[in-house]
């Protein structure tokens, strides 16, 4: 199919740990790809070089502890070379940039989760991203529980995956809270679903998308 000409969009996946995000972002990008345009997918941490270094230091560091000021540098720097190397110039191709996690996640999981400031780090996501936020952000929400009973089933399981019950459930409180704060930009799919129903649902919100913005 031939690709269509546009200006470029910026689409996000929220959620937490075993949401089942990387199940559906290939899902989605498919789906716009037969739709004719043009798709990026890329993800927070570790959507470019130096992203890769910093997503091995705060998932897979699970001997040394990282102090929680420094994790959200550390998530916020990863976050300022992704937006400039590979966000921003893929929108301005005209491409549907499609990216697992972003800012929100900044908010549901160092404001919220790890309860620090949250005016603080709402000014330094929009520094970090030179105010650029995502048109649609789809929120693959479920209960804490099911979503680590999911990542147990990992061979590997990351430092966040360890976690509390109680982080994981303020994580979860913070992303619902940001979706009534945006209902327009952030919508919520109920991630308890089989994935294939979650995928269906996915593509209702994109279809909407594509008569609203494309």
């Amino acid at each position: 199919m031939q690709m269509k000409r546009h200006l470029g969009a910026f689409i996000t996946l929220e959620g937490g740990e075993g949401s089942g995000k990387t199940t559906q972002l290939p899902r989605l990008a498919r789906y716009f790809r037969s739709a004719g345009y043009a798709v990026l997918e890329t993800k927070e941490p570790g959507g470019t070089a130096a992203g890769l270094t910093i997503r091995s230091i705060l998932l897979k560091n699970n001997s040394a502890p990282i102090n929680s000021r420094c994790e959200l540098f550390l998530y916020l720097a990863d976050r300022a070379q992704h937006i400039a190397d590979v966000v921003k110039p893929a929108i301005e191709k005209g491409k549907i940039v499609i990216s697992d996690r972003h800012s929100d996640a900044t908010m549901a999981y160092q404001a919220f989760g790890r309860q620090l400031n949250t005016k603080l780090i709402a000014t330094m996501n929009r520094f970090a991203t030179e105010d650029l936020m995502p048109s649609l952000t789809l929120l693959l929400d479920q209960p804490p529980e099911i979503g680590l009973e999911r990542c147990r089933t990992r061979s590997s399981m990351n430092r966040l995956d360890r976690e509390e019950l109680h982080f994981h459930r303020r994580v979860r409180s913070g992303y619902r809270i940001l979706a009534r704060s945006e209902p327009n930009r952030i919508r919520i799919i109920d991630a308890k679903q089989p994935p294939d129903k979650v995928e269906a649902a996915i593509q209702r919100q994109a279809k909407k998308f594509i008569k609203a913005y494309l």
